[in-house]
């Protein structure tokens, strides 16, 4: 059952809206000023739905919405505001400081319960799973587009193709799209003042590239080059931002979409800080294999981009590849490499040697 909080000082109308939601089959908190409607928020931060009151003496609406908003535990909750005042002003601010919708008294019941409904189901259809895949990314655009807000949103991709060795986009380029790769590996990289190159990350099928500089509107922090032949849609920037800012719903789907590599990337910058060169080349190991192999296969890099995931020269990676094997823990023919034992490569992560 969805329970919603009804903040309204008018014993009246409080009474028979609450009346109206409960034969709906709602679960109503109610409150008869903002600041028992804080308090029971404080106390019961699960409620699926606030309606409130603008005009209240003491805290109004406007302060109940600041501090809904600026808590993190609240912020998700759909806000509609009840007013006596239909005045483009009151609406335009209460939107701005991030109110969902408007109900003008005196309301009908169809009316309230419409506006529940809507936003309810739409706030529950944002928040489910969706996958990372071509389907996954034009099922979430189907969704965004149903809300009104977004009704504009163009999910239109464009398709290109980049041979290996070939720049998707460089370092300091300004980002204009965010890039989802449909088939083929890439890596991005960061290049200090003397050339010296870092990957900070491997990106295959059904990934994303580019969010974090697009959300800060940088330049992007580092380069990405495919490093086999690539397939990936190029998502307009425009769109992306109206995905993460237009609608609180909307954001907090698509960026769990998008942030499912953030907390690998943090771990990996905390190992290349203080992990030894064997260590992290069992690392950079294990991620390849994770990443572009399977469970029997062998995978191919080269010992130049194995040397730059590892942030080391080539010849120190090269001489520990040549310790694990004769340890029996890879076997290497060619440019190829099979993890052989991969149980001890993790060991050797997590003991330092």
């Amino acid at each position: 059952m969805q329970r919603i909080l009804l903040i309204e000082d008018n014993d009246s109308v409080r009474e028979n809206t609450a009346e109206i939601l409960e034969l709906a089959g709602y679960e109503v908190l109610t409150a008869a000023d903002g600041k028992q409607g804080v308090t029971m928020l404080r106390e019961n931060n699960t409620v699926d739905l606030i309606i409130c009151d603008i005009m209240m003496p003491g805290l109004d609406g406007y302060g109940v919405l600041h501090i809904v908003m600026r808590n993190p535990e609240t912020s998700h909750i759909p806000f509609i505001f009840l007013t006596a005042k239909a005045e483009k002003s009151d609406m335009r601010k209460g939107m701005n400081l991030g109110a969902d919708d408007y109900l003008t008294k005196p309301y009908d019941d169809v009316e309230l319960l419409d506006a529940v409904e809507a936003r309810i189901n739409r706030t529950r259809q944002m928040q489910k799973d969706y996958e990372t895949s071509v389907s996954g990314l034009d099922d979430f655009f189907h969704d965004a587009k149903e809300i009104s807000s977004l009704k504009a949103l163009s999910h239109e991709k464009k398709l290109r193709e980049y041979k290996k060795k070939m720049n998707l986009y460089h370092q300091g380029d300004y980002p204009n799209y965010l890039i989802y790769i449909k088939s083929g590996k890439v890596k991005t990289y960061k290049t200090n003042s003397d050339g010296k190159e870092l990957i900070t990350g491997l990106y295959g099928a059904e990934e994303f590239l580019g969010f974090n500089d697009l959300i800060t509107q940088s330049d992007h922090s580092e380069g990405a080059m495919a490093t086999e032949p690539v397939e990936a849609y190029f998502i307009p920037k425009d769109d992306f931002l109206q995905l993460i800012y237009k609608d609180r719903a909307v954001a907090s789907s698509f960026i769990k979409i998008l942030s499912k590599n953030i907390l690998e990337m943090e771990e990996k910058m905390l190992h290349l800080a203080y992990n030894s060169v064997r260590q992290r080349v069992a690392e950079a190991l294990l991620s390849v294999k994770k990443k572009y192999g399977n469970e029997t296969e062998s995978f191919a890099i080269s010992r130049e981009d194995l040397s730059n995931i590892v942030g080391t020269s080539p010849e120190s990676v090269i001489r520990t590849l040549s310790d694990f094997k004769t340890e029996g823990l890879i076997d290497i023919q060619s440019n190829k490499i099979k993890l052989v034992d991969a149980d001890e490569l993790a060991v050797i992560i997590s003991r330092g040697y």
